[in-house]
């Protein structure tokens, strides 16, 4: 049954982006926004074929802890599912990614319209210095700038190192940093064609003050996520056996 639904999402999720993409094909000629905007709306459709298709939603605590005005957000990323939540949780986020991804058509060509914030991973100071140059510009443009730490996704329960990406966006552009946790890969992993049912829990920690030295921020940074990131995991593990537990004695109940 999880595959079956699994490939019911995948099915409408590709043919319902393709078509949008299409259609919209116009909204690349005018103001970024729009681009921006439409991405903000293909995430709201994604997230409720999810529901329907899957029986996958999401939770997000502690949203009192997003101050008002420009900031970072460094989160945690097991899933392609955390850069679609991103996109829901913020208001116009611009959210870096890797540059293959300009190569890829339809979504490459809006989210390179939507001025998200592309990095060459193998263009080492260049890069950095373009990297810091778009975040500039979005936060002049009111939007908050998001960075996954570790680059890429990684393992449920595994760490993988910090990047040094964190680090110069929050030594040059001074403002503060919000930790988020989740446990997405449980329930989409980064590799896995199956997606199961499930709620998805996000976590927004008190953010990092502006104006530490970086190693003091990188720790303190990468203890919040990943102790914040186990407890999650942790908590929908310790629910799912506790929903098993309940069905099996529902049907030795029934048997007997």
């Amino acid at each position: 049954m999880i595959l079956l639904r699994a490939m019911l999402f995948n099915i409408g999720f590709t043919i319902w982006t393709i078509l949008l993409g299409i259609i919209s094909l116009p909204l690349l000629l005018a103001n970024w926004r729009w681009s921006a905007r439409l991405g903000g709306f293909w995430v709201r459709t994604v997230f409720f074929w999810l529901r329907v298709s899957v029986g996958l939603t999401y939770e997000v605590r502690g949203r009192e802890h997003l101050p008002e005005g420009p900031m970072i957000v460094a989160a945690k990323h097991q899933s392609a599912w955390d850069t679609l939540m991103l996109n829901e949780l913020l208001h116009l986020p611009a959210i870096v990614y890797k540059r293959e991804l300009n190569f890829l058509p339809l979504i490459g060509w809006y989210v390179w319209r939507a001025r998200m914030i592309p990095v060459d991973r193998h263009g080492r100071s260049a890069a950095l210095r373009r990297m810091l140059n778009a975040a500039r510009q979005a936060l002049s443009d009111g939007r908050a700038v998001v960075i996954f730490p570790e680059g890429t996704r990684g393992p449920v329960g595994g760490r993988l190192p910090y990047q040094p990406g964190v680090s110069a966006l929050y030594s040059q552009l001074q403002v503060p940093l919000v930790p988020v946790a989740l446990n997405s890969g449980l329930f989409w992993s980064r590799k896995a064609f199956t997606k199961r049912p499930g709620r998805i829990i996000v976590e927004i920690l008190p953010p990092i003050e502006a104006g530490l030295p970086r190693r003091e921020m990188m720790v303190m940074l990468e203890q919040r996520i990943e102790a914040a990131t186990d407890r999650l995991i942790a908590e929908a593990q310790s629910t799912t056996t506790h929903m098993k537990t309940k069905q099996e004695h529902g049907g030795r109940s029934m048997v007997s």
